[in-house]
């Protein structure tokens, strides 16, 4: 068999199974994502990353500058040019799987889940909407959703911060890297340089949306996390460790969303909280203590504890307070600008006998 006749049977069956192949490498870069991220240090997850950012724009570039016969077709170019789509997909895949998985863990769904589903409609809409990614201004714009989502993750781990500087901050980097890199395509590529404007208007609107979900708390607090929260009777250091006295559940109770608390007038209900936070971030966690009154949850109060990072079960530490009515309580987990990493609900009810409690360790 000739070279000439080995392309154009590998031709032919990846236009025969480009349907499948397609999504299978956007699977393919979620499932090296969940594998890959579960088990190696941040800042390696960080390297991973920004490797998979040059390589899709690498490809997108790739792509578009062959079909415009930049340069000449040789049969290295033309092999290249069959599996760059697959290389796009793939890297597009697992750049927006670690977004997904790193704000999925980083806030309180019922507040973030905006921002959650843009996520996972792009990585479903690369399948339903296949031939509109055939377009460079699609490519590019989703290119810029993600540069923007990865760089605000990777700013707070480099900063040590969580500021609304550090957000501005990625957000700008991300907003001049993809300028810097339309316009150099746009020199050599015909199709760039004729929807450059589209581009920019579709980057402008982008960037409108993801500053709009930040500024009204709808974008998690990468890179805080909360571990673990729950409400309970008592709470006492004991040396590294926390025992809190929780009431038995049975595994129905367990499994049911909400706890529940039996408590008379002048009790105390604790609520015990474990963030992760990098080594060198500081910063302050509030509990936001809000009861339901008539249809609506009114903060009673908001105590805070500092964080120190580095602890990689979370950095350990509760409030309490005093004389709760009965009825529903929740108590948010949020930052001082009250971004919130997860929420405590429970119901206070009056105790009428004594309550069954055990002690846990935390």
């Amino acid at each position: 068999m000739s070279i000439k006749e080995r392309y154009k049977k590998i031709k032919f069956f990846l236009e025969k199974y480009e349907r499948f192949m397609v999504p299978g490498m956007l699977v393919l870069g979620v499932i090296a994502d969940f594998v890959t991220f579960r088990s190696i240090r941040i800042s390696t997850a960080f390297i991973i990353l920004g490797i998979y950012l040059v390589l899709a724009g690498l490809a997108i570039a790739f792509i578009n500058l062959v079909d415009e016969k930049v340069w000449s077709q040789n049969l290295i170019v033309k092999y290249l040019r069959l599996v760059a789509p697959l290389a796009v997909q793939f890297t597009f895949g697992a750049l927006l799987s670690a977004s997904l998985i790193f704000y999925w863990f980083s806030g309180a769904l019922s507040v973030s889940w905006p921002f959650i589903i843009i996520i996972a409609l792009l990585m479903m809409s690369n399948e339903v909407l296949r031939e509109y990614y055939l377009s460079p201004s699609v490519q590019i714009s989703v290119y810029f959703f993600i540069l923007f989502s990865i760089f605000s993750l990777m700013f707070p781990f480099f900063t040590n911060s969580i500021e609304v500087w550090v957000f501005v901050a990625g957000g700008i980097a991300s907003l001049a890297a993809i300028s810097i890199y339309v316009r150099l395509l746009s020199r050599f590529i015909i199709q760039i340089k004729q929807q450059r404007y589209l581009m920019f208007w579709m980057i402008g609107i982008i960037f409108a949306l993801m500053n709009g979900l930040y500024f009204t708390n709808s974008i998690p607090p990468i890179p805080l996390s909360l571990r673990e929260a729950g409400a309970y009777h008592q709470v006492v250091r004991a040396g590294d460790n926390y025992v809190v006295q929780a009431e038995a559940e049975s595994l129905l109770q367990r499994l049911w969303p909400g706890q529940t608390i039996h408590a008379n007038q002048g009790e105390r209900i604790y609520v015990f909280s474990s963030v992760f936070a990098p080594a060198d971030l500081k910063t302050r966690i509030y509990h936001d203590w809000q009861y339901r009154q008539n249809g609506k949850w009114v903060t009673r109060s908001r105590p805070s504890f500092a964080v120190s990072g580095g602890r990689e079960a979370g950095y350990r530490g509760y409030s309490y307070s005093t004389n709760l009515a009965p009825g529903q309580w929740r108590v948010q987990v949020e930052t001082e600008r009250g971004q919130v990493l997860g929420r405590v609900r429970f119901t206070v009810e009056s105790r009428a006998e004594d309550v069954n409690l055990i002690e846990l360790v935390k």
